[in-house]
């Protein structure tokens, strides 16, 4: 039953309408400058339905050859829960980014797809594993043209006087193309000094040397850092 084409067929379409789903919700989740990505959301979907059809062949294994014993699908659920703590622990936050995310997925991943391949549902793995592959070597250049601003951090200005065109820092930054996500200042009456920290979200091209060459034409800039 499990073996034949119509069932590989329609866990095909399965498959490639939850990566599909996983797959928009990625793109609405970076578009709002946020951490988690399509290949996060696309694993984690596709994971799902494999887990979810592993679960559903379990149970009618054990209807057609059940003894009186435990139930099989327990083993299952007890599976998916344990292997969330393992893919947390992959998971880290670097400063102002988090790292790890993709990882995770994948450790959920290749826990669904031993549980399938223990179910025996061979052609479904296989489909899954190839599809998890292309998307893991083709979607992040992908995703890096569309977004290539995935990179948080945090550049730190400080002036020794007080007036300072904002307007005009505003727009060196994004000439640049350096995405700003927030702006804090303190301003030091009794030194006279003027603390900005813009948060921005940056890529790999940016120069941050033309970055300070262009911000010290503002005013007198005495410091300059960026921070992860």
């Amino acid at each position: 039953m499990y073996f034949d084409l119509p069932f590989v067929a329609v866990c095909t379409v399965k498959i490639i309408l939850s990566a599909l789903f996983g797959f928009v919700l990625g793109i609405e989740r970076k578009s709002r400058k946020q951490f988690v990505g399509s290949r996060t959301l696309i694993l984690i979907s596709v994971s799902s339905t494999l887990l979810t059809i592993a679960s559903a062949y379990l149970a009618d294994w054990q209807a057609m050859f059940s003894t009186g014993g435990g139930d099989p699908t327990r083993i299952a659920a007890g599976l998916v829960s344990g292997i969330g703590f393992l893919g947390g622990g992959a998971i880290m936050r670097q400063g102002l980014n988090v790292k790890g995310l993709t990882s995770a997925a994948v450790i959920w991943t290749a826990s669904a797809l031993g549980l399938a391949i223990g179910c025996g549902l061979y052609a479904v793995s296989f489909i899954v594993l190839t599809f998890v592959v292309v998307l893991l070597l083709i979607l992040e250049k992908f995703e890096g043209k569309i977004f290539p601003n995935d990179r948080t951090k945090e550049i730190l200005l400080v002036f020794s006087e007080t007036e300072i065109d904002f307007e005009a820092m505003k727009k060196i930054f994004e000439t640049q193309k350096f995405l700003i996500s927030d702006i804090n200042y303190t301003d030091e009456l009794k030194d006279g000094r003027l603390t900005i920290r813009v948060t921005v979200k940056v890529s790999k091209d940016n120069d941050f040397g033309l970055l300070m060459k262009s911000v010290s034409s503002l005013g007198n800039l005495i410091q300059f850092s960026v921070n992860n």
